[in-house]
């Protein structure tokens, strides 16, 4: 298997200082799965017209490790028509050159970080080939659990001075800030979220509220005042894990607890974790807003309005709050796979130890969920209630979900195992029985946010007590629509955050 290397993953890789740590994790994984890596002449021409003769000598010793294509795949439709309409500068012509090879299939899969060439890959249908760095590394861990050798640890919150500050993981924050050893010592008593592989620490965040009278005398244009959740420190190494998503969603539910009205982050974009992070943060609805001056230079100001509103063509964007005027689900989900897929919807009766998040599908903030259902009209933007089997007493509602999309045929086999890779509870061997379950009668997806984890859950009883569920002997199966009305009873009854709900 020959996987291609844009330049800036090679240039990364090999510079005399480590510009993107996680690298690393993408070379591990390429020797793993017995990856040749192969760069295209034009990728050894560019750093040959570096300006600084002795990186260019020093940069040549190193490319001998790498394989490089002989020749370049001529340059046909559809991807010169492609080409002709989408590249305005000269290298944009050459990243449609790299493309060209797998195109071709010169090369088996294309490793790169350029956002434009993974659109003209969705255009040429060939998204499937072409990698991130993160996406490649997830895939990895899918394919092959076996070679994991290293737990994820769940999400801990626990005061800052708990922390090993020496670990090189804050070294990039010692870079960009003057002061930041003295600033993390003076929160020793406040209190952080982390997670770790192994003994290393993989994520950090620190999130602060700030109300009226907060002075943003630095932030360009200034803000107005309002209640604000700051997230003061967020950094998340690649792993392949989601724990970017992950943390996310601890802001989302933090913001939503202390009923904040807005969200916003200040950041720098100098290396490629931030400039994920930032895309991460735009994928959920994150603006940019402006800048903040400080001793350390100019950072970008990132903000996120968080008064309860919602636009059904795009979900993320007001992300957890749902709506009340679209159709409402009541679906059940089984015991082996609930608390697998809704980490936060944890029973009591459950033991943590038993969920350590060391698999994709945990920490992400989307979902798939796969079924037979007859019911099939979901769409976007509907709610979605899950119910947790057990029975009279122990059957309980726990969470709810909100549809981005629904894949309804499904192509083939290859087509639903595609879908549920990183963001479902099914391995291959049950994505295949799944399949041929009832014959000719196949599966559909739903692609969905995990919203909201009730805080009490309405056993079976009290939803047949409320009206919700008609008894015992008429229990839904697969997707049955429920009234907006059903859904308040649900969020009465539960004791949520009735501004989670949109009219």
């Amino acid at each position: 298997m020959k996987a291609l290397l844009d330049t800036n993953i090679v240039i990364h890789r090999e510079a005399s200082k480590a510009i993107n740590k996680d690298i690393g994790q993408l070379f591990f994984w390429l020797d793993k799965t017995k990856f040749e890596k192969y760069l295209h002449p034009l990728t050894v021409e560019e750093i040959n017209r570096y300006k600084d003769s002795q990186v260019v000598s020093v940069m040549n010793i190193k490319l001998d490790s790498y394989n490089t294509l002989k020749t370049e795949a001529p340059f046909v439709d559809p991807l010169k028509s492609l080409s002709a309409t989408h590249d305005s500068t000269p290298n944009d012509v050459t990243d449609s050159k790299l493309l060209n090879e797998l195109l071709h299939d010169r090369v088996d899969i294309f490793i790169t970080e350029d956002k434009k060439i993974h659109l003209k890959a969705q255009l040429l249908g060939i998204s499937s080939r072409v990698f991130t760095i993160e996406s490649f590394i997830e895939k990895c861990i899918s394919d092959n659990p076996a070679l994991v050798d290293y737990e994820v640890l769940s999400v801990r919150r626990q005061p800052f001075g708990k922390v090993n500050l020496s670990d090189n993981f804050f070294d990039s924050f010692r870079e960009d800030y003057v002061d930041f050893n003295k600033w993390f010592n003076g929160k020793a008593n406040e209190f952080c979220y982390t997670c770790y592989y192994g003994d290393d620490i993989g994520g950090f965040l620190y999130i602060k509220s700030e109300d009226e009278t907060e002075n943003y005398s630095n932030i360009t244009p200034i803000f107005k005042p309002n209640r604000r959740l700051k997230i003061g420190t967020l950094k998340v190494t690649l792993n392949g894990f989601k724990i970017g998503e992950r943390l996310l969603k601890v802001v989302f539910d933090n913001a939503l607890r202390q009923r904040v009205n807005e969200i916003y982050v200040t950041i720098f974009e100098k290396r490629p974790e931030q400039v994920r992070l930032i895309t991460l943060l735009e994928s959920y609805g994150f603006n940019y807003h402006g800048i903040k001056k400080s001793t350390s230079g100019e950072e970008k100001v990132y903000m996120r309005y968080f008064s309860p509103r919602f636009e059904i063509g795009n979900p993320r964007k007001n992300y957890p709050f749902f709506s009340g005027n679209t159709n409402t689900w009541f679906v059940s989900i089984y015991p082996e796979y609930h608390t697998e897929l809704f980490p936060d919807s944890i029973l009591r009766t459950e033991s943590p130890h038993e969920f350590v998040d060391n698999a994709p599908h945990r920490n992400a903030i989307s979902k798939v969920y796969v079924s037979h259902s007859v019911e099939r009209n979901i769409q976007k933007g509907d709610t979605i209630v899950f119910y947790r089997t057990g029975g009279l007493y122990k059957g309980v509602a726990t969470t709810i979900g909100i549809v981005e999309s629904i894949v309804n045929p499904l192509a083939s086999l290859e087509h639903l195992i595609s879908l549920c890779k990183n963001k479902s509870v099914l391995t291959t061997k049950q994505l295949n029985a799944f399949w041929n379950r009832y014959g000719n009668y196949k599966p559909f997806v739903i692609n969905l946010l995990y919203a909201y984890s009730l805080p009490k859950r309405p056993n079976l009883a009290k939803l047949i007590d409320l009206g919700i569920i008609a008894s015992v002997d008429k229990m839904p199966r697969g997707f049955a629509k429920i009234s907006k009305d059903d859904l308040v009873k649900i969020l009465k009854v539960s004791e949520s955050n009735e501004s989670i709900i949109v009219d």
